[in-house]
């Protein structure tokens, strides 16, 4: 039996992959969360073979999760989106992601990928993969690119530099630093930039 822990913050979505995987004979699934955090208390608790991450969710994403996860776990992650860019499966790949699949994949499909990920295959949606690598590499350095996360959490400048331990006038250097890497007018706007292409 292979027991599988589901964490999505979409009710509906949640909803039917527990009522659709649980239909499988050699599939348990042993607990069901809305959030990153929640992922990461709930493996620690039930430790199951496999856990299944929407890409997009409060506290942390899937990808987050998936960093936290992997030192405390160690079970194998498979990643479930509805909006999967080139650079985000960089970022999962590098966090240890076993699997990487549109939310558009068929039950079946998605039992059987859980199948060959818990045998220690890994299974990267063959789209996703081919974009990937025709993908352009971040033009960010890594602080750009942790000032433009917290921008995206809704984070002022002030209390970036407080979270990063930062003088106020250092990040608003790294700031204009990305603004103009990605020619954005805005914080916001180089945030948004960088999120759409999967930097962030």
């Amino acid at each position: 039996m292979i027991r599988v822990l589901i964490a999505d913050d979409e009710e509906l979505i949640r909803g039917a992959l527990v009522a659709l995987l649980s239909m499988e004979p050699d599939i348990e699934v042993v607990a069901d969360v809305r959030d990153g955090r929640a992922a990461v208390t709930a493996a620690q608790q039930h430790r199951p073979d496999i856990i299944l991450l929407d890409l997009e969710m409060p506290v942390l994403d899937g990808v987050e999760a998936a960093i936290e996860l992997g030192p405390l776990v160690g079970s194998p992650v498979i990643i479930v989106t509805r909006h999967a860019r080139p650079g985000t499966l960089k970022r999962a790949l590098a966090a240890g992601v076993r699997g990487f699949v549109p939310k558009s994949t068929p039950a079946s499909e998605l039992a059987a990928i859980i199948r060959s990920v818990a045998g220690g295959d890994r299974y990267i949606d063959a789209t996703l993969a081919a974009a990937a690598l025709t993908e352009d590499e971040s033009p960010l350095t890594s602080r750009e690119t942790e000032v433009l996360r917290l921008t995206q959490e809704g984070l002022a400048t002030k209390q970036i530099a407080r979270a990063l331990g930062l003088a106020h006038g250092t990040v608003r250097n790294h700031l204009s630093m990305a603004m103009a890497k990605l020619h954005a007018d805005s914080r916001i706007a180089a945030a948004v930039v960088a999120r759409d292409r999967g930097w962030i």
